[in-house]
């Protein structure tokens, strides 16, 4: 569980493990269909895409893939979404990502990339890798600028999971020549 951010802080957000008293708020994100725009059409019912992004989460924590944190805005206590360190396999090369996925009432508040932020600042830190990407629909352009708030920048154009994507990188020596 190296890759969690579990009990960082940011200057307005808490991150923590996903908890299943979460499931109910998180299921508006996939009833919403602003959410989905970007990747490819749900194959189930909200319920069940929810479940499946729940268990895939708990696979990612128990075998050492890194996985979402929750994002808690500490002002209210509220769920505003996800953010967190992915172990990812794009193009046969395995990568660390910083994902990000927030409910629609937190977007355009600057939270994505304030997470995105930390989760780039935490994996180079604490030595987990040499660089790090972002995965991010060629039409997401709210996402692409979070990745170039991040200081990453747009290395390659590929399909991910059925999806046209930009791959977005930042490496550790770039990270260390801005502090």
């Amino acid at each position: 569980m190296k890759y969690l951010l579990d009990n960082q802080e940011t200057k307005r957000l808490h991150f923590r493990k996903i908890q299943d008293s979460d499931f109910d708020i998180w299921l508006e994100f996939f009833r919403d269909p602003k959410t989905h725009v970007y990747w490819s059409p749900m194959q189930n019912q909200p319920e069940v895409e929810c479940r499946k992004w729940y268990e895939k989460q708990n696979w990612r924590y128990l075998n050492n893939m890194g996985g979402m944190n929750a994002l808690i805005e500490k002002q209210s206590g509220k769920l505003v979404g996800h953010c967190g360190l992915l172990v990812q396999t794009v193009d046969r090369v395995t990568e660390l990502e910083i994902g990000y996925s927030l409910l629609p009432e937190f977007w355009h508040r600057g939270y994505a990339a304030e997470a995105a932020s930390k989760c780039r600042d935490f994996a180079f830190g604490n030595e987990l890798a040499d660089s790090l990407i972002s995965i991010i629909s060629r039409s997401n352009i709210p996402s692409q600028k979070v990745a170039i708030s991040n200081a990453m920048h747009q290395e390659k154009a590929t399909k991910y999971y059925e999806n046209e994507v930009f791959i977005y990188r930042i490496f550790k020596h770039e990270w260390l020549a801005s502090q």
